[in-house]
């Protein structure tokens, strides 16, 4: 089985049963980035997890940041890692 480069994983807790989320995210993430990601994965986990991971960098994580991200600042975080240079329209945040 080959990978598909990038991979973008979503851990969630099985015992808070945030699968509808992660799925919801992925479905998101999926239709932002149709070109840009390889695939997305959606893994079982416990006690309270919620990360998204693009390799080995953690790029939201509920502990860590604190509760579920925003989703356009999701977004932003993906793309600043798969494609710097890419403009999110509506949901990028302002620059200046």
């Amino acid at each position: 089985m080959t990978t598909r480069e990038p991979r973008l994983e979503i851990e969630y807790c099985t015992q808070c049963r945030w699968l509808l989320r992660a799925g919801w995210t992925a479905q998101e993430l999926l239709t932002t980035f149709t070109e840009e990601l390889g695939e997305v994965a959606l893994i079982p986990g416990r006690g309270g997890v919620f990360d998204v991971r693009i390799g080995a960098d953690t790029i939201w994580s509920r502990s860590r940041d604190g509760g579920f991200p925003d989703l356009a600042v999701l977004k932003q975080a993906v793309r600043d890692r798969i494609a710097p240079d890419r403009d999110l329209g509506h949901s990028d945040r302002r620059r200046t």
